[in-house]
């Protein structure tokens, strides 16, 4: 992965919160997997005032494309923090992968803690496939995937993370789990209802903010960030100021500046109408 480039104090003057970052999944996203129209609103506002939205999500890259294209475009830390996405011209910045000869001795870390877990993989790359091994279950069926039919087919082509699933322990149990088990081989995280991933070791969504964040000539304290999983935590100890969801998981709700409203209720609008209003598009801190 490149280094980030050193940063310098934007020159011209911006709004506050100049970097608005926003997860997907459970925030930026209602339910149905569509952006509001209110919330489109806000991003306008946002937008018009000089600052930067920056999608931050744990989906790879080919699944934000179409997402990405409806409303604007621009960047996306995509993968955990692992790629930096153009909509624009459809090409990856960078991308880090997973050793998977890590990834295969982390599972067998946690199988012998555990017994048998079910695995899936996101492949690296623009048009990378999500793989899953017989018994995976997606926790959200309506993103693609390709099921193979033993696990050493989730290896064929360089991956990005690995999703772990199992049959009888909670998401909080496994990702404890995982973590103490293979937590010095992976970032463990858990980033959504059914979904407790495998990453780069030492890879978050604040290690990929901070390189995107660098590229835009913008720091931490420019930054306003929206989230609703753990997977969120290292974003908002980054990020000037974290905003959790009501319907956020505990975790990150303990590490929160604020809980605005759910997800479904327009909560990353409701903050950002305050922030920019129509018509000055400046908020007075």
């Amino acid at each position: 992965m490149p280094a980030p480039a050193a940063y310098a104090p934007p020159s011209r003057a911006l709004p506050a919160y100049a970097l608005i970052a926003t997860d997907l999944d459970g925030t930026l996203l209602r339910d149905d997997d569509t952006v509001s129209p209110r919330t489109r609103a806000a991003l306008g506002c946002a937008a018009r005032a000089g600052a930067r939205h920056l999608v931050v999500t744990g989906r790879p890259a080919p699944r934000v494309r179409d997402l990405l294209a409806g409303i604007g475009g621009g960047f996306a830390v995509c993968g955990q923090g692992a790629q930096l996405y153009d909509a624009d011209r459809d090409r990856l910045v960078w991308s880090m992968t997973l050793d998977r000869e890590l990834a295969e001795t982390a599972l067998g870390k946690i199988e012998a803690e555990v017994g048998q877990v079910y695995a899936a993989v996101d492949q690296d790359g623009v048009d990378g496939l999500t793989l899953i091994e017989p018994g995976y279950r997606m926790a959200r069926p309506t993103l693609p995937s390709v099921r193979v039919d033993r696990r050493d087919d989730l290896w064929e082509r360089p991956i990005t993370k690995v999703l772990l699933g199992h049959p009888e322990l909670t998401d909080d149990e496994l990702t404890a789990v995982a973590g103490a088990a293979a937590g010095s081989l992976a970032t463990v995280t858990m980033s959504g209802p059914g979904t407790v991933e495998l990453q780069p070791h030492g890879i978050t969504k604040a290690t990929g903010l901070a390189m995107a964040a660098s590229r835009l000539g913008l720091g931490p304290e420019d930054a306003i960030a929206f989230g609703d999983m753990p997977n969120d935590v290292p974003m908002f100890r980054w990020a000037a100021r974290g905003v959790a969801m009501a319907n956020a998981h505990p975790e990150l709700k303990a590490v929160a500046d604020e809980v605005t409203t759910t997800n479904e209720d327009d909560g990353v609008a409701v903050v950002l109408e305050r922030l920019f209003p129509r018509g000055t598009g400046l908020d007075q801190r």
